[in-house]
């Protein structure tokens, strides 16, 4: 397939996703089962237009002055491909399988239209309905932080300290031209192109578990909970074990990690997770039923970890699509999760313990206002400043991300180039009242 045809292609997806609420993957996937004829290559690179028209749907949408999926198609290419009208125009002769010809209109919106006059969520590239959510975490750069929400993310690596140094695993995958992540001393990065991302399975430095797949803000929240050898330790929303891995490798292997999920279909990929990573301290929990399973932890626990359901809204730059199909009733159900889970959370910290409380969302309604209420309604938890909780990891640098908005740790891509996440740790009082 021509590169023509590509575009015409992701203009035919476009238009079947405006007709059905549904992720990119399975639309992508439909398409390709409808046409054999396109190639690995074709199906990659007509995906990257779909997913780049997702970063783009609002500006695109905004400098075309159409909502229609050819609009947001040749919007794209502008905004997110950085093509000129004639370039575009050269794409779009109507042979062939190619895209039609460019109305006067359509070059002349090309050639002339700007963001200047959008307003915040267009030209950050977010919902509507959440610019006001946005403005209270960011002020006046709500849409500087939705632009770079809307950028793709580049692929980063956690290295496992039980299996090698960073040195070593930069070594190991050099002919990928990894470079170390800025903020965390276990992170490698590898950035992102127009393609695929490396095919890290047939890495052998994966195979063989000396790297993990983990953003650099993730990273950060396994070590900013500071864990330590010998402590006991229960991750309550462990899913596929992706932080219970992180902090095993912090507490070398030393004490007890004990990994939960309410479902314990998440908890399927961390068996073979933990055998590859040479993770030996950690004691999956699986619910059974209505049996209580964590009983034997009441308050034993130094560390309870709660990697929160949230929207996602710090992973849209991995997760294009999901900004749009993100509605108002799933925050409010979000919401809810949390609350409970801080609630359960309580009871298997142990005196003098401390609760660690991670989103991957950049909203105050799931962070800090979500924190607030958990200390009103628990005076015997003190939430910790960023500075303090960075000082206490060993990441003293950190302490300039620390939110303004109350107590924890607020990273974003505009502000620490990594994916948004926010983590509060609560430390509770020697006594329990």
């Amino acid at each position: 397939m021509i590169p023509a045809a590509h575009v015409s292609a992701a203009i035919e997806i476009l238009g079947d996703l405006s007709q059905r609420r549904r992720p990119v993957a399975e639309a992508l996937k439909d398409w390709g089962a409808s046409h054999r004829f396109a190639g690995s290559r074709d199906r990659a690179a007509i995906a990257s237009l779909v997913f780049d028209a997702m970063r783009k749907a609002a500006s695109a949408v905004w400098v075309m002055g159409a909502d229609t999926p050819r609009a947001q198609m040749l919007g794209t290419l502008r905004e997110a491909r950085g093509m000129d009208a004639a370039v575009i125009a050269a794409l779009c002769t109507g042979e062939g399988h190619a895209p039609a010809l460019l109305t006067d209109e359509e070059r002349a919106r090309l050639e002339t239209a700007t963001l200047d006059d959008a307003p915040a969520h267009v030209r950050g590239d977010y919902p509507e309905w959440l610019a006001g959510r946005l403005e209270a975490a960011f002020g006046d750069r709500a849409a500087q932080e939705g632009a770079a929400l809307s950028a793709r993310a580049p692929v980063d690596l956690r290295v496992n300290i039980l299996k090698g140094s960073r040195e070593q695993a930069l070594a190991k995958l050099s002919h990928l031209n990894p470079a170390p992540t800025p903020l965390s001393p276990l992170g490698l990065r590898i950035e992102a192109g127009q393609g695929r991302g490396p095919a890290l399975p047939a890495e052998t430095a994966y195979v063989k578990g000396f790297v993990e797949p983990q953003d650099e803000a993730s990273q950060l929240a396994a070590l900013l909970c500071a864990a330590g050898p010998g402590e006991q330790v229960l991750d309550l929303c462990a899913g596929g074990g992706g932080k219970a891995l992180a902090l095993a490798g912090q507490m070398h292997n030393k004490g007890q990690l004990y990994a939960y999920d309410a479902d314990g279909r998440r908890l399927m990929p961390i068996h073979e997770r933990l055998e590859r990573a040479g993770a030996r301290n950690i004691q999956v929990r699986q619910p059974k039923g209505k049996a209580d399973v964590l009983a034997d932890l009441a308050g034993r626990c130094d560390l309870v970890l709660i990697d929160a359901p949230c929207t996602g809204s710090g992973t849209w730059r991995r997760h294009p699509d999901a900004k749009w199909r993100l509605a108002p009733g799933a925050l409010e159900l979000r919401l809810k999760e949390q609350t409970a889970l801080l609630e359960q959370a309580v009871r298997f910290v142990k005196p003098g313990g401390r609760l660690a409380y991670v989103t991957c969302s950049l909203l105050r309604d799931e962070n800090e206002d979500q924190v607030a209420a958990f200390l009103a309604a628990h005076p015997d938890f003190q939430g910790l400043p960023g500075a303090q909780i960075a000082e206490k990891a060993g990441l003293p640098d950190l302490a300039r991300f620390a939110s303004k908005h109350g107590p924890g740790i607020r990273l974003s891509p505009a502000s620490s180039g990594t994916d948004g996440f926010y983590v509060a740790l609560l430390q509770r009082s020697g006594t329990i009242p």
